[in-house]
């Protein structure tokens, strides 16, 4: 069955679990929101949610340089405490991050870190394109809002599939690292670079939270 937008913002709102997380406990439970809310609750899932709002001022600077030097990343990754930074769970999920970055080249973290006036701009030319095609009007949001979600998953690292495990997200991986490690962790900027490439900085970053 097809899940709606009002239910995985319902189920957001209910759980603090991830777009991802909460698309694929309604398609377990066919949609009852109640039911996934039990789902995510066994799989650990509201549990790592709610520890996303707790101080991260811990973590630890990952490097990432591919074979040839000519391709590199540096990841901010934050914890609680040091004792979880020093941890070699943590550290392989700096590691898997950093080594995601460099081949699958995000721009930002998270889409909330997308300048309004770019976002506007992609979804002015998606609308076009559809009304071009011949697309009957009534339909356009819907393809505009569908196309903005897969550029969603092309450019924010939290929403591109975790390129070790394409079943899972990177927003996935997080929660699985923060219900194993017991502390809220947090991905929060990274700068990837290419031999020869120019630097996204010179496009000013939608935050400090990631350059590419």
């Amino acid at each position: 069955m097809d899940i709606t937008a009002a239910q995985v913002k319902e189920l957001r709102e209910k759980t603090g679990a991830g777009v991802m997380d909460c698309k694929s406990a309604l398609a377990e439970t066919e949609g009852d929101v109640e039911k996934a809310i039990e789902h995510l609750r066994k799989s650990g899932i509201v549990k790592a949610a709610k520890r996303t709002g707790r101080a991260t001022g811990e973590g630890i600077i990952w490097s990432y340089v591919h074979a040839g030097s000519k391709l590199a990343v540096l990841v901010e990754v934050n914890c609680e405490t040091d004792f979880v930074a020093r941890t070699d769970q943590f550290q392989a999920f700096a590691k898997d991050v950093a080594m995601h970055i460099a081949a699958q080249s995000p721009r930002v973290v998270s889409r909330e870190e997308l300048s309004e006036s770019a976002l506007a701009k992609e979804r002015e030319i998606y609308r076009e394109q559809a009304i071009a095609s011949g697309k009957p009007e009534k339909v356009v949001d819907r393809i505009v809002d569908g196309r903005t979600e897969k550029y969603y998953a092309e450019v924010c690292l939290m929403e591109q599939p975790f390129v070790k495990d394409t079943d899972m997200t990177i927003e996935d991986l997080l929660k699985q690292t923060i219900a194993t490690l017991g502390e809220n962790i947090r991905v929060k900027r990274f700068v990837r670079m290419k031999l020869g490439e120019a630097h996204a900085a010179e496009e000013k970053p939608a935050s400090d939270a990631c350059c590419q």
